[in-house]
């Protein structure tokens, strides 16, 4: 029964999106990374799709290169090594932003030691083996 009520529960909120597809008018950006996980009746609706494959050693090398904010210091950052860190490109920047954090609150500039300790936390957040 539990299943019945959420299955019932999960199509009456799909039908309630579709609808208001069908009624937008505007331009829509819609984002996952559970492509498989997306409704037909919404993959149908969706007129464009574009696919973000995830970056590989040189395309993660070029955004560490890239991803400092303006006002952070940095010092030693090696993007060659950090490229390394299989992670897409939004883990990358909260890695970066934890870095940041860590470093402010330390009173230090962003060094390799605050970006291992922020991948570090990525990689626990998502259950994935870091290595040493």
């Amino acid at each position: 029964d539990v299943k019945d009520s959420m299955d019932r529960y999960a199509n009456g909120k799909v039908s309630y999106l579709l609808q208001r597809m069908e009624a937008y008018q505007g331009l829509a950006i819609l984002t996952t990374n559970l492509r498989n996980a997306i409704d037909g009746a919404f993959m149908r609706r969706i007129r464009f799709h574009v696919a973000f494959p995830f970056p590989d050693e040189e395309s993660r090398e070029r955004i560490w290169q890239g991803i400092y904010p303006k006002g952070v210091p940095v010092e030693g950052l090696d993007s060659e090594i950090l490229g390394e860190l299989k992670v897409a490109g939004g883990t990358i920047q909260n890695i970066i932003m934890n870095a940041a954090f860590v470093s402010a609150a330390s009173g230090e500039v962003v060094v390799r030691r605050h970006i291992w300790l922020s991948a570090k936390r990525e990689y626990e957040k998502r259950k994935l083996m870091w290595r040493e």
